[in-house]
């Protein structure tokens, strides 16, 4: 198994990854128990299999050889690779239309494709814990990327108002008070006293969560989110392309060629995002869900408020943070209140009732519903249906 990737940010990212295993309520020994199955089961597909004709590989490409084979674990560089590849490549979504990312566990078979594969692509954040493990005890001659490595990582973050784990490494307690300012409210009651006071203090009793005072960074932890900036999607699509030309060269005009007339329309909509936010009359972004965009913030000046972390497992927020949310709509006049297309939207839907403010949905792009695969929605099409809503969210 190779591992592509030299950047400068591989030496840092690949020391906070080996703290991944010890987060999200002890997952090391489950993990642990979980990867022994899937090795155990990938062994008896592969003693099943030897000698067969790759699954994924039936047919040629236009010019009679065998097609290139790209495995992803998400939409985004599986999109990515097709628009490179076109009808030289076959390229193969791990995560299932529908599937939520950060639950996603691969199947032997899953584990299979990766290793029959001349190229894999994920993510490399919280969500690939199971893809670090895997890919340090096979052997062959898929070529392995996590597309972390080939952009300038964040590290994921609460802000303040923010549902966070009391429990979790860089949340809470002291570390999230640090940096305060001494005007800054001192205390969970000071906090909360210019909210709902009786509802937010009676939800924080005897319940493993506190909302942040200060935005602080989660020790170790990346946001693996990369492609929701488009400044980001042309350096992965850059990347993707000069990949599948080292393992193809023979093909590398084709690649070249489909890369530079899709990167084209990347940059047109990188410009477009800039205008919208250059232009807008308001630079913050309201969020009643889980909050994945934090390269596109950064990279275009805005700020944000979001019920919780891009890669939080939290659903059901506290009072607290509904009361500190609606209070930032109804004091800043916020027109829109975002949440996400795999969010049912009932937080949006009542801060949106009791403030009578606009909701809407921007993607996320980490996969498509069944919906939206039979409509060949794309990378492009989903980021300019997100830049009507973000136009309406600052301009409203």
């Amino acid at each position: 198994m190779r591992r592509s990737g030299k950047s400068m940010n591989k030496g840092r990212f690949r020391l906070a990854k080996k703290g991944f295993l010890l987060r999200r309520g002890d997952p090391g020994k489950s993990w642990e128990k979980r990867l022994c199955l899937f090795a155990a089961g990938a062994v008896c597909l592969l003693l099943g299999a030897c000698g067969a004709p790759r699954e994924a590989g039936a047919g040629t490409a236009p010019d009679g050889r065998p097609r290139l084979q790209v495995t992803a674990t998400i939409f985004p560089p599986c999109d990515f690779a097709r628009q490179i590849g076109g009808d030289y490549v076959e390229v193969y979504q791990l995560l299932k239309p529908g599937m939520e990312a950060h639950s996603y566990e691969p199947s032997p078979r899953d584990i299979v494709r990766v290793m029959e594969s001349d190229l894999f692509l994920y993510a490399g954040g919280e969500s690939d814990v199971w893809v670090e493990e895997v890919l340090s005890g096979l052997e062959g001659e898929t070529t392995a990327c996590s597309l972390l490595e080939w952009v300038e990582p964040l590290e994921e973050e609460t802000r303040v108002g923010m549902q966070v784990r009391g429990d979790h490494p860089g949340h809470g307690g002291e570390e999230a008070h640090e940096g305060e300012d001494s005007h800054a409210p001192h205390g969970r009651e000071d906090f909360y006293a210019s909210h709902e006071e009786k509802e937010s203090r009676v939800s924080r009793e005897g319940e493993d969560f506190h909302t942040a005072h200060e935005g602080v960074r989660l020790d170790g932890e990346y946001d693996e989110h990369v492609w929701t900036a488009p400044a980001n999607a042309v350096l992965l699509v850059e990347r993707i392309r000069d990949e599948m030309i080292a393992l193809d060269p023979s093909r590398a005009k084709i690649y070249g060629e489909n890369a530079e007339k899709y990167l084209q329309s990347l940059r047109e909509l990188e410009e477009e995002y800039a205008a919208v936010a250059e232009n807008a009359h308001r630079k913050t972004l309201l969020f009643a869900d889980r909050f994945p965009f934090l390269y596109l913030v950064r990279s275009y000046g805005l700020e944000y408020y979001a019920a919780f972390p891009g890669c939080s497992p939290e659903t059901e927020p506290s009072a607290a943070t509904i009361a500190f949310l609606t209070d930032r709509v109804r004091e800043e006049g916020i027109p829109m209140i975002l949440y996400l297309e795999s969010s049912d939207g009932r937080i949006a839907r009542a801060i949106g009732e009791a403030t009578d403010t606009e909701i809407g949905i921007l993607h996320s792009c980490h996969t498509l519903t069944r919906e939206e695969e039979e409509a060949k929605e794309t990378y492009l099409s989903l980021m300019r249906k997100n830049l009507a809503v973000l136009d309406k969210a600052l301009n409203g």
